[in-house]
């Protein structure tokens, strides 16, 4: 097993790519988000989104605007869990900023035996795995290289985006409890 090593290790990856970040994300709440500012403006029922002095959202827009791609697929469950629906609501400033994401039910997922854990694959070679505990904190990533691992890691990509569902289509399917 690859060595757990902080996220901060890998943050380069994002500007180092060459073509295509691509997530999936599995968990039904993240304790990132329930520390964000933003999630207070949710609790609330405001609006917020996209916000262009973002460290992330200035990247995305940087890069893609050299051509690369930022992917994502989120799962939701049915009905989908307060973190999801923060994610729904938080997911369209990413989409405005550059990011294409879309979203799958948990159900679909399982069916598609699609993993259960979130990770980011760069240009379909290297896959960053996070571990996080049953808080949704974020404890390490493992980078895995190995031919097996990015093999099923461009799996799941390939089967999940195929079925996924744009942010604000699948927003839109979604009824609001707010």
């Amino acid at each position: 097993m690859e060595e757990l090593v902080p996220f901060d290790d890998i943050t380069h990856l994002f500007e180092d790519f060459e073509h295509t970040a691509w997530r999936l994300e599995t968990q039904r709440g993240y304790a990132s988000d329930r520390l964000s500012p933003s999630w207070e403006r949710f609790q609330r029922g405001e609006a917020f989104g996209y916000t262009p002095d973002s460290s992330w959202h200035a990247n995305v827009r940087a890069q893609t605007k050299q051509g690369k791609r930022f992917e994502r697929v989120r799962l939701v469950d049915n009905p989908p869990t307060e973190g999801q629906r923060f994610l729904l609501a938080s997911g369209l400033g990413n989409v405005e900023a550059g990011e294409d994401i879309r979203n799958l039910y948990r159900a679909d997922a399982e069916r598609l035996g699609l993993p259960d854990y979130d990770f980011w694959l760069f240009d379909s070679r290297t896959v960053v795995r996070f571990v996080i505990d049953d808080q949704g904190n974020t404890l390490g990533v493992r980078v895995l290289e190995d031919p097996h691992s990015v093999v099923r890691a461009c799996q799941a990509r390939d089967a999940a985006w195929h079925y996924a569902v744009a942010t604000a289509e699948f927003q839109a399917q979604v009824p609001s409890t707010v």
